[in-house]
C-alpha cells in the first residue's frame, strides 16, 4: 500500500513558504521589498484558494506563497505538493499555530497522493520539512489505505484480498481474525451472504477481526465488501458497471477505520465485520424472485440482484447485533440514489440515535468532512413489501436510499444504536488534493466521532 509522501527532514535545500489567506497577503505583500510587490502584482496574485506564487530571487526561487480558502479544512492546503516544483523542499517562513500546522501537514499527505501500483508518477510531490506524526499520522494513514484498496482493480482485490488487509491490520495491532469462507457461510448460518456470492469462482466470506478489553463498551464496525459488482442476473449497462471495482468501498472505509481505532488505543472492545464477496453471473447465481434465509429468521424476496449490498449487509447486522454493543456502525456504496440526491461529495447518514446522529454532524463540521442526515422514514417500508416473503429487498424507485436503509434497519436487534453511512468512496475527476479514483469519505469525521464518545 502506498507510503506517506511528501515529507522530508532535510533542511539543506529548503526554501521558505508562506502561507496566507486573502486577509492575511495584503498585509504580508506591504511588508516586501517593491520588486516582490510588482511581481506579485504583475500575475493578480492575491492568495485565494488553491493559488500559488512563485517568488524569484537572485539565483532562482526565492520562496512560495500558497493561498488558502478556508484554514480549518486540510484540502486548502492540499494543491501544494503538486503546485509547487516537483521535488522542490518548503519549511514554512513563520511558525503556524499547532492546529493549523497539523491540518497543513494532513492536506499536504493528502495532497501528495498518487496511486502508483500499476504506473511509474509523472512527477514527485513537492517535499515539506515537517514529518507529521502521531494521529495526524494515523489520519494520513488511514486515507490513503481507502484510496489504494478502491483504486485496486478487483483482480487484485477480491474477497481474499479483503481478508487479507484484515488480517495484516490485525498482526499489526495484535487484534485476532476468523475468516468464515464458502459452505461453512451455510452451516455457520449466514444464507444471505453465500446466497450473492455463490456464483462467483471466488469463495463469498465473513471476515471477522476483534481487539481490544472486555471490559471496555463495544463497539461493531460493519463494511459492505462486494469487491465487484456485475448487478447479477439483473445486470448493469457497461457505463454502470465501468468502476464496480469501487463496491467495497464500505468494507475499505469500516478496515481503515478499524485501523486508526487500535493505532490510537480507542479503549472499546471492537469487532469488525466485512462480508465479502463478488455479485457474479453463472449457474449458480441467485435469481430475480427467488426468497433467501437471511441469519435474522426474515424471509427475503430478490426483487432485484443488483440491489445486493443490503443482502450481504443483512447477515452481518444481526450478527453484529448479537455481541450487543454499545454502538453499529456500517459503510457502504450502496445506493445511486443517495448521490442524485446528495452529489459524491456528502455522505448520506442514516442513524436511529439522535446524539449518534448530532455527533457526526458535528464532527463533520469541525474536520470539514461532513455528511448529511437523511430520514428513515419507516412508512416508506411499504416499498419493500412482499407478497410471498418477510419483505423484498427492493421493489421501487422511490426514496431508493431512505429504503435500503430501512431493510437494513429491519435486521437490528430491538433498540441497537445503529448509525448507517452510504458513502460513494469516489472523486469523478480531479480536483485539488483530491485525484480521480477511490477516495475516504467521512473516515476523519467518524474517528473524531468516536474519540468524543469513548476517548
Amino acid at each position: 500500500m502506498s507510503e506517506i509522501t511528501g515529507f522530508t527532514t532535510d533542511t539543506a535545500a529548503a526554501l521558505p513558504l508562506h502561507v496566507l489567506d486573502r486577509e492575511q497577503f495584503a498585509a504580508w505583500k506591504d511588508g516586501q521589498p517593491a520588486a516582490t510587490q510588482a511581481w506579485l502584482a504583475s500575475q493578480g496574485f492575491t492568495a485565494g484558494a488553491h493559488s500559488v506564487a512563485l517568488l524569484p530571487g537572485a539565483d532562482g526561487l526565492a520562496g512560495a506563497v500558497i493561498g488558502v480558502g478556508d484554514r480549518a479544512d486540510a484540502y486548502s492546503y492540499a494543491h501544494a505538493p503538486h503546485a509547487l516544483p516537483e521535488g522542490s523542499v518548503w519549511q514554512l517562513a513563520s511558525e503556524l499555530p499547532a492546529a493549523e500546522q497539523a491540518l497543513l501537514q494532513l492536506g499536504w499527505g493528502l495532497g501528495s497522493y498518487r496511486f502508483d501500483r500499476y504506473r511509474k508518477r509523472n512527477r514527485a510531490p513537492a517535499q515539506l520539512v515537517a514529518a507529521p506524526g502521531g494521529e495526524v499520522a494515523d489520519l494520513i494513514a488511514a486515507s490513503l489505505r481507502v484510496r489504494d484498496w478502491v483504486n485496486t482493480p478487483t483482480e487484485d482485490m477480491g474477497p481474499q484480498q479483503l481478508e487479507d488487509a484484515a488480517r495484516a491490520l490485525a498482526e499489526a495491532h495484535g487484534a485476532q481474525v476468523e475468516a468464515i469462507t464458502g459452505d461453512e457461510l451455510l452451516k455457520q448460518n449466514f444464507p444471505a451472504i453465500h446466497a450473492v456470492g455463490r456464483a462467483s469462482h471466488r469463495a463469498p466470506r465473513l471476515v471477522v477481526l476483534r481487539w481490544g478489553k472486555d471490559t471496555d463498551p463495544a463497539l461493531v464496525l460493519v463494511g459492505k465488501g462486494v469487491c465487484f459488482d456485475t448487478g447479477g442476473l439483473d445486470i448493469k449497462p457497461a457505463d454502470g458497471m465501468r468502476n464496480m471495482k469501487k463496491d467495497m468501498g464500505g468494507a475499505a472505509h469500516a478496515l481503515a477505520l478499524a485501523g486508526l481505532v487500535m493505532a490510537r488505543g480507542l479503549p472499546v472492545r471492537l469487532t469488525l465485520l466485512v462480508p465479502a464477496v463478488e455479485n457474479a453471473i453463472g449457474p449458480d447465481a441467485f435469481r430475480p424472485g427467488e426468497v433467501i434465509a437471511t441469519r435474522k429468521g426474515l424471509s427475503v424476496e430478490i426483487d432485484n440482484t443488483d440491489a445486493e449490498g443490503r443482502v450481504i449487509l443483512c447477515d452481518a447486522l444481526t450478527f453484529a447485533g448479537e455481541q450487543k454493543p454499545d454502538l453499529v456502525l456500517d459503510f457502504a456504496t450502496l445506493t445511486g440514489a443517495a448521490r442524485i440526491a446528495l452529489g459524491p461529495d456528502l455522505p448520506a447518514l442514516f442513524s436511529n440515535d439522535d446524539s449518534v446522529a448530532q455527533q457526526w454532524l458535528q464532527a463533520g463540521d469541525a474536520t470539514r468532512d461532513p455528511v448529511w442526515r437523511m430520514p428513515l422514514w419507516r412508512p416508506y417500508l411499504r416499498y419493500l413489501s412482499s407478497g410471498i416473503a418477510d419483505l423484498a429487498n427492493a421493489g421501487s424507485r422511490m426514496a431508493g436510499s431512505v429504503t435500503a436503509a430501512l431493510y437494513l434497519e429491519r435486521f437490528l436487534e430491538d433498540g441497537q444504536r445503529w448509525a448507517h453511512l452510504d458513502v460513494y468512496a469516489w472523486n469523478d475527476g480531479e480536483r485539488p488534493g483530491r485525484p480521480a479514483g477511490g477516495e475516504a469519505l467521512a473516515l476523519r469525521s467518524a474517528w473524531a466521532m468516536l474519540k468524543q464518545r469513548y476517548g
